[in-house]
């Protein structure tokens, strides 16, 4: 037995919406921006401004929000961030300057990263072992959902009078529904314990309401009493991991391959894209099959060991083939200034952030198309460029019979890791972070380790450039791929197995420091126990 089916499909529903929110909020901007530039007259600086304001909030979320999500409860966490998003919103779609703009999206990108945070501990801590991977991964699957969805009605409204305010006003559509949901659900597992008639036991005991629990400051995380250090260095070395394999990076790269191997043209792109985001949902949807079936260490090696491999071979691939550097924003500028409508060749990733457009004074050789750098976003992991077509310029030469095969390998060297990233840190980083920590601190903690998850994002994907320019693309490819290797390190010696397990198991585990090393470890999950409890009549 476990929950009541309707708390299952309620939490099942605050987890996707929460998702879809946080998916549609980020992809937004790619197609709103060009309307915006036009009725705005929004220089590129500007437009950078506007995007990164979504950046500024989240990080000042990921500051503070933790000691929100600890003070004042998960769910009234969601239910206000859910207010701020509506307030962000309407700002949004009545906005008549930059300033206005700029405000709304910092607002949002605020509201997106608290909720973000306190929905993947909240549904962690409502159901009992069994469901928790797949209802704390279906998080992840709202996302890339949220995205493609994003893309869609972008392109529907592409041409519609002020498009662009009805395209921000959909976000509030989610955060409607899943503020309805949790109207139905206990404020957290306390809640439940005194009002539900069958409780999962913690540990074989059943909660205690709050009574004899210890207390933790924010400094603990760096202390070794209840083996909090090597918590924190899970959580740290997950966060930092994903990121450092330069998945935001890479996928920026995505351009350049399409174009490569003969997506050429608008139809093209959007087939190309459209396919992308179809293998980033089919991938997370898999890990939310698996997640608590393998377990989540065995996806974490998994992904992590494919994307070395994979990362790896395109970098393999680009020795012998020559590949322009894709999003490089000193190539060529933008002739025309403006970013490309929803459909256009920026939709290629199927990935999440907006185009981040740049200008430059270095005029160079004429290329093929040039790219805009972009700031990725680390919970999707992925990160637009831009393409700038130019009609003045020769399509893309045909390739040599030999160089066709290889670029179709780097193609599929991207699929696998688009697939592997899904799969494995996407879903499974979100999911350790929310059942390792103590519940007194564990919003503090979250939240301490998503603030360097951004930073680390913020770190590669602006060092990227840099990077190509002092060791060239190929060896930028093959240092991601050690760094892979090195990440698949770290996982198998300190990250435990945790399937099956409730969090009281999962905290007395830390507290032994008995980690499950195994790669095929499996662990009893019949030690469950679940009781009755008797409620009276005048509770």
């Amino acid at each position: 037995m476990g929950r009541p089916r309707p708390v299952l499909t309620l939490c099942a529903s605050v987890s996707l919406l929460g998702g879809l929110t946080f998916g549609y909020e980020l992809a937004v901007i790619s197609g709103a921006l060009l309307p915006l530039q036009l009725d705005f007259g929004l220089s590129c600086l500007e437009q950078e401004l506007l995007v990164g304001s979504l950046l500024l909030g989240a990080l000042l979320a990921s500051l503070i929000g933790g000691f929100l999500i600890d003070c004042y409860g998960r769910k009234q966490a969601i239910l206000g961030s859910n207010l701020v998003l509506l307030a962000g919103s309407l700002g949004l779609g009545l906005a008549g300057s930059l300033a206005w703009l700029v405000l709304g999206r910092s607002v949002v990108g605020f509201a997106i990263s608290l909720s973000s945070m306190a929905c993947c501990i909240y549904v962690s801590e409502l159901v009992g072992p069994r469901q928790r991977g797949v209802l704390v991964s279906l998080y992840e699957a709202g996302i890339t959902v949220g995205i493609l969805l994003s893309y869609a009605l972008n392109y529907a409204l592409a041409g519609a009078p002020w498009g662009w305010r009805h395209m921000f006003g959909w976000a509030t559509a989610p955060a409607v529904l899943q503020s309805l949901s949790l109207l139905f659900l206990p404020a957290d597992a306390d809640e439940t314990a005194a009002h539900k008639d069958l409780i999962p036991l913690q540990g074989g005991e059943a909660p205690k309401l709050g009574l004899g629990r210890p207390r933790y400051s924010f400094l603990d995380l760096f202390r070794t009493r209840d083996n909090m250090r090597g918590r924190t260095t899970v959580g740290l070395g997950l966060v930092l991991f994903q990121q450092l394999t330069g998945q935001p990076n890479v996928l920026s790269y995505a351009s350049t391959i399409f174009l490569s191997v003969g997506f050429h043209g608008g139809s093209s792109a959007v087939l190309a894209s459209v396919g992308l985001g179809a293998v980033k949902v089919a991938a997370t949807l898999i890990a939310m099959g698996l997640v608590d079936r393998a377990g989540r260490r065995a996806l974490l090696l998994a992904g992590c060991a494919l994307m070395a491999l994979s990362v790896s071979g395109i970098g393999l691939v680009s020795f012998a083939v020559p590949m322009d550097s894709g999003p490089s924003c000193l190539a060529v500028p933008n002739a025309t200034g403006q970013t490309s409508l929803p459909g256009d060749s920026h939709l290629l990733q199927g990935s999440s952030l907006p185009p981040m457009p740049r200008t430059s004074e270095d005029q160079r050789e004429p290329i093929l198309f040039t790219t805009k750098k972009t700031k990725p976003h680390p919970r999707s992991g992925a990160a637009p460029p831009q393409p700038a077509l130019s009609s003045a310029l020769p399509g893309p030469p045909l390739p040599a019979p030999g160089h066709a095969l290889l670029r179709w390998t780097a193609l599929l060297c991207l699929m696998v890791f688009v697939s592997a990233f899904s799969f494995g840190f996407g879903p499974v980083t979100w999911l350790v972070l929310s059942e390792i920590y103590p519940v007194e601190i564990r919003g503090r903690a979250f939240a301490f380790c998503n603030s360097f998850n951004w930073a680390a994002n913020l770190l590669i994907s602006l060092s990227f450039l840099d990077l190509i320019g002092t060791i060239g693309l190929s060896w930028t490819f093959l240092l991601y791929g050690l760094t892979a290797v090195l990440g698949l390190g770290f996982i198998y010696v300190f990250v435990p197995e945790t399937k099956g397990q409730s969090l009281a198991e999962i905290d007395q585990q830390f507290q032994k420091r008995r980690f499950a090393l195994s790669f095929g470890h499996r662990q009893n999950s019949t030690g469950i126990q679940y009781s009755p409890i008797e409620v009276s009549a005048a509770s």
